[in-house]
């Protein structure tokens, strides 16, 4: 029987085989897509997430990041990562970083999605497979999330996600949030020649519709060539879970539930909730997942919420920036925390 089946191979599914792997388990991955996998993301791995790559092995190639830069119009707030930096790296080139690490563990990856599961005592069966345990990392809108009526309603705060490369050497070594009345920019490098701008909103329109709104962000895009990649979403991205265990099914990443990507630490969390559940199965305590889960994501969802609640009013969002370039070590610690 196999110890771990794991729906779902983006990073969190990825990092959940190669934990299982690196503490002796057989895992298993059921993806119905082709490596390597490319999503909407805002594409800047915080600090913890580099370290949590180290630890399985994985050093993928991309730009360094000193830290975050918040910006609005002339005013802005910048602060630098303590220590190790942050890594701007394309979706792609990472998913296939955490795909050969897998596959060089012995991981066994087969095409395929996982619909109805089934479950005893003893077992858990889906996608034709038999397995001790499900880890459910298929993403923001996960189907086994839902086939075990696990999600909650989402709420009137409902937030999306657009994103673009564009063919430009970067100007900075900082993720630069830039802000507006209606939504967020986030600009990250991830090579030499090469950046990506996300857009987050709670207004649905076109992507250059969206860019409209921060002329100073399509003031350094102008001298861009052509774009480098075509248009990505997601949405909405707040998802809200009931709980993360469920008799043998443990949910982790974006399926365990998902505040927003304002903080950029989506990449991060997911490595750390997947590695928090393959060590409660490994010391057959998985129950204490829920409690691991809950401790991993606080800080998260705190600051996050905090900033989502300041962002839903135009005039207070316009508050952001220049309180935090007024009160430089409060900014500094709330970047930290992302640490």
């Amino acid at each position: 029987m196999i110890d771990v089946l794991v729906a779902g191979g983006g990073p969190a599914g990825l990092a959940a085989a190669i934990h299982s792997a690196l503490a002796g388990l057989e895992a298993v991955v059921v993806e119905p897509r082709t490596a390597p996998v490319d999503k909407a993301c805002g594409e800047g791995v915080m600090p913890r997430g580099v370290v949590g790559l180290r630890a399985l092995g994985v050093e993928p190639a991309g730009k360094e990041l000193r830290g975050i830069r918040y910006v609005d119009g002339t005013a802005r707030a910048e602060a630098s990562f303590r220590g190790s930096g942050g890594l701007g790296i394309r979706r792609t080139e990472l998913h296939r970083a955490l795909h050969e690490r897998a596959l060089g563990l012995g991981v066994r990856i087969v095409p395929g999605r996982v619909g109805e599961v089934r479950q005893n005592a003893d077992s858990v069966g889906a996608a034709g497979l038999t397995a001790r345990w499900l880890i459910a990392a298929d993403g923001l809108h996960s189907a086994v999330r839902r086939g075990l009526g696990l999600e909650l309603p989402g709420g009137a705060h409902r937030r999306y996600g657009l994103r673009r490369h564009y063919r430009v050497e970067p100007w900075t070594d900082f993720v630069e949030v830039h802000w507006s009345g209606r939504g967020e920019a986030y600009v990250t490098p991830v090579a030499d020649d090469l950046v990506g701008v996300a857009v987050l909103s709670r207004v649905r329109r076109g992507y250059d519709e969206h860019l409209g709104d921060f002329p100073a962000l399509t003031a350094s895009l102008r001298g861009a060539g052509a774009e480098a990649t075509d248009v990505r979403g997601a949405g909405p991205l707040l998802q809200r879970v009931r709980r993360r265990v469920a008799g043998r099914v443990l949910l982790v990443g974006d399926a365990a539930g998902y505040v927003d990507a304002l903080t950029g630490e989506g990449i991060a969390l997911g490595l750390a909730t997947a590695g928090a559940a393959v060590r409660c199965l490994a010391a057959g305590r998985a129950g204490e997942y829920e409690r691991a889960w809950a401790l991993l994501t606080r800080r998260h969802r705190l600051l996050t919420g905090a900033l989502l609640a300041a962002s839903r009013r135009p005039g207070t969002a316009r508050l952001v920036v220049p309180t935090a370039s007024r009160l430089p070590p409060v900014f500094t610690a709330a970047v930290r925390a992302l640490q």
